[in-house]
C-alpha cells in the first residue's frame, strides 16, 4: 500500500517503523527537514518537507495515489484538518487516521468520524490508560489483551517459585482441573513457545492464558493466584494519561491518588476529578512517596513524561514495599534491557497505537473470507495474536479442527459463536459468522485462510 504519514515525532516514527517492516511504500511529511533526516535514518522511506495541512504539500507527497493517510502531528486540530484536506485531494479513495488527544474530543469520536469523514480516530493516552486500568483491576497479571469485542482476554502472568502451576502439564489444566481456559503462549528466557498439551510449565515462565473473564478468574482461584482488584492506587504524573487512568479507576471503585508537580495542572485535576485525591509535589522523590502512603498502596502507576523517571520511580517503589507497579515507557529502543529489571508491568504507548494502525492496514489489505478485528504483537514481537470475523465460506469453515492441517506454530485459541465463547477441541468447527482468535509465531498470517498449510 502507498501510505503517507504526517509527523515525525516519537509516535510517527514508531508507526513508520512497523509499516516499513510490513513492506508498505511510505512517504513521511514534516516541517523540519533535519528531523526527517535524523529520525528516519536507515529506514526505506521517502520524505517530504512541508506543512501537513497544506494542499500543495499533500500534492507534492503524492496524495493522489495514496491508499492511507495518517496524521500524527502535535496538535489535534492540525491532524483533523490535514485528514479532511487529504480526503478532498485524494483521487484513490484514500482512508484517513487522525491522532486526537484532547479529552473533550475523546467524547466526540463518533461525531468526528462521521461529520469529517475520518476513518479512524486514535487517542494514544486513552488507549494507554485502558491498559493501565485493566492491570490494576487484575493486579496479578503483567499484561491483559482483549479480543472478541472485549468478550475474551489473554492474561499474561509469571509462574512464581511457590506456584501450584510449577511442573503442571498443560493438558491437565482442562482434564484434571476442569478449567475452561487455553494456555496460548509461554515465554521462557529468550524463547517464545506456542505450546501443545504436553508442554510442562516451569518457574519463571511468562504464561498467556486465553478465555472469558469469568473462566480466567476461576482458573486463577483454583491455582491460588490473586484475583482481587487493587484497593488503592497512586498515580505519579497528572498528564493526559494520568487523568484518564484516574477517571477509569475512580469509576471502577478503586481509591485513587495523583501526585503532580505542576500547580496549574493540579487545579485542573482537582476540578475535573472530584473523587480523586490530588497532591502537588514531586512523586519521584522517595520521601514524598512515603509521606503519601506508598507502603499501604496496592498499586503504583508511573506516568511522568520521562521514561527514565518512570523506570527509577517504579524501582524505587519496589525497594520500599511489594507494590504492584505499572510503568509507562515511550521508547522501545532498550526493551531488552528494561525487561531484565525488577518491574511488574511495562506499557509502551507507541506500540499500542502502532498495533491498532497495523490492524486497520491489514483489514484494508486482506478481506477474503474474514475481517481482522484485533491485532496484538506479543513476546517482544515474536508472536502475533489476531482476532478475525469469518464473513464467507472458505477452506477453514465446516471442517473439524482435527482434520485441518495448520501451519507450524499456529494455535486456534477461541471461537465465539452467537456470543458464546468456545475453547476449541478437535471436533469443533469454524463457521460463517464466528469470531476466531489465533496466535502464531512467524507464520505470516494476514487472512483466516492463512492458518492452513
Amino acid at each position: 500500500m502507498n501510505i503517507i504519514v504526517v509527523g515525525c515525532g516519537k509516535l510517527g516514527v514508531a508507526i513508520v517503523e512497523q509499516l516499513v517492516a510490513e513492506g508498505h511504500t511510505i512517504t513521511v511529511i514534516d516541517r523540519n527537514k533535519d528531523r526527517l533526516g535524523s529520525r528516519l535514518g536507515g529506514l526505506d522511506v521517502m520524505t517530504y518537507c512541508g506543512d501537513g495541512c497544506s494542499a500543495a504539500t499533500l500534492d507534492g507527497a503524492g496524495i493522489d495515489h495514496a491508499n492511507l493517510f495518517i496524521a500524527a502531528m502535535d496538535t489535534d486540530e492540525t491532524n483533523l484538518l490535514s485528514c479532511v484536506i487529504a480526503k478532498k485531494k485524494s483521487k484513490s479513495n484514500c482512508r484517513t487516521i487522525a491522532r486526537v488527544r484532547n479529552p473533550i474530543y475523546s467524547m466526540e469520536t463518533g461525531f468526528l468520524k462521521q461529520e469529517l469523514d475520518i476513518d479512524m480516530v486514535i487517542n494514544p493516552e486513552l488507549a494507554t490508560a485502558d491498559e493501565f486500568a485493566r492491570i490494576f483491576k487484575f493486579p496479578y497479571a503483567s499484561q491483559i489483551d482483549t479480543f472478541l469485542i472485549q468478550r475474551a482476554e489473554l492474561v499474561h502472568f509469571k509462574v512464581k517459585p511457590d506456584s501450584k502451576l510449577n511442573d503442571v502439564m498443560l493438558m491437565d489444566i482442562k482434564t484434571k482441573h476442569n478449567c475452561k481456559v487455553l494456555v496460548s503462549m509461554v515465554e521462557r528466557g529468550d524463547e517464545v513457545f506456542i505450546p501443545n498439551g504436553h508442554f510442562v510449565l516451569k518457574e519463571g515462565d511468562m504464561v498467556g492464558v486465553m478465555g472469558n473473564q469469568k473462566d480466567i478468574y476461576s482458573f486463577f482461584q483454583k491455582f491460588g493466584l490473586g484475583t482481587k482488584k487493587a484497593s488503592n492506587v497512586i498515580i505519579v504524573g497528572g498528564g493526559k494519561t494520568g487523568y484518564y487512568v484516574a477517571r477509569i479507576l475512580d469509576n471502577s471503585g478503586i481509591s485513587t491518588k495523583i501526585i503532580e508537580l505542576n500547580r496549574e495542572r493540579c487545579d485542573f485535576l482537582s476540578e475535573n476529578l472530584p473523587n480523586v485525591d490530588v497532591i502537588c509535589g514531586d512523586g519521584t522523590a522517595k520521601d514524598i512517596l512515603i509521606e503519601e502512603g506508598i507502603q499501604n498502596a496496592a498499586g503504583l502507576a508511573a506516568l511522568t513524561d520521562i521514561d527514565e523517571e518512570n523506570i527509577l520511580l517504579s524501582l524505587n517503589a519496589r525497594s520500599i514495599t511489594d507494590v504492584k507497579t505499572a510503568t509507562k515507557v515511550s521508547r522501545t529502543n532498550f526493551e531488552d534491557v528494561i525487561s531484565q529489571l525488577n518491574l511488574d508491568t511495562i506499557i509502551f504507548p507507541n506500540r499500542i497505537v502502532s498495533d491498532r494502525v497495523l490492524q486497520f492496514v491489514r483489514s484494508l489489505q486482506y478481506t477474503m473470507g474474514s475481517n481482522i478485528e484485533s491485532f496484538r504483537r506479543l513476546g517482544g514481537g515474536k508472536v502475533e495474536a489476531l482476532g478475525f470475523k469469518v464473513t464467507d465460506c472458505s477452506s477453514v469453515t465446516g471442517t473439524a479442527l482435527m482434520n485441518m492441517k495448520l501451519k507450524e506454530n499456529v494455535l486456534i485459541c477461541i471461537i465465539s459463536r452467537n456470543g458464546k465463547n468456545i475453547i476449541p477441541s478437535g471436533s469443533d468447527t469454524i463457521e460463517v459468522g464466528d469470531r476466531v482468535v489465533i496466535v502464531h509465531a512467524n507464520a505470516d498470517i494476514k487472512n483466516i485462510e492463512d492458518i492452513l498449510e
